[in-house]
């Protein structure tokens, strides 16, 4: 799995950059358990068990959006693509399109 490990040698990379890959590794695991969690509690009969792993699913959000905060606190990248994608009405690719013509590309 990708999140294991790095793709270069620990001592090619900057503080910055072991930082975020930590980060994303966590988002990434933290979305996995979101996962797991719903479809345990979709495969489940059991109805206080169901409660209780959707309880943990919400959780696991929680802390994606802790780490996804940070993640847009610290790459200025990031900060920039969250900023025009997150929370818009209407369509999301249309959206990408006025995004792209807006910036020239």
């Amino acid at each position: 799995m990708s999140s294991e490990g790095l793709h270069v040698p620990r001592e090619k990379l900057s503080k910055k950059t072991l930082e975020l890959h930590y980060a994303i590794a966590s988002l990434m695991e933290e979305f996995e358990a979101v996962d797991w969690y719903r479809q345990r509690a979709d495969d489940t009969e059991d109805p206080e068990l169901k409660k209780i792993l959707l309880h943990n699913a919400r959780e696991e959000l929680e802390h994606a959006a802790m780490v996804l905060e940070w993640i847009r606190r610290n790459d200025q990248d990031a900060d920039e693509q969250l900023r025009e994608y997150l929370f818009k009405d209407g369509s999301i690719t249309g959206h990408e399109e006025g995004a792209a013509d807006k910036h020239g590309l």
